[in-house]
């Protein structure tokens, strides 16, 4: 990647961590429950569940 695409992800990343921080305590609980379910349901075959069948 080239160095302007990297400050461009730092920003982005920096605007997303003061989006939530800027959130309600109600509001954050209910993106970090979001995430965690998004990413319990995107886990990778061999990462401690098995694949759903299809």
């Amino acid at each position: 990647m080239d160095a302007g695409k990297d400050q461009s992800d730092e920003a982005q990343g920096l605007r997303l961590v003061r989006a939530f921080l800027s959130l309600s305590p109600e509001k954050r609980a209910e993106v970090i429950a979001f995430v965690e379910e998004l990413a319990r349901v995107h886990v990778r075959p061999g990462e401690g569940e098995s694949p759903s069948p299809r």
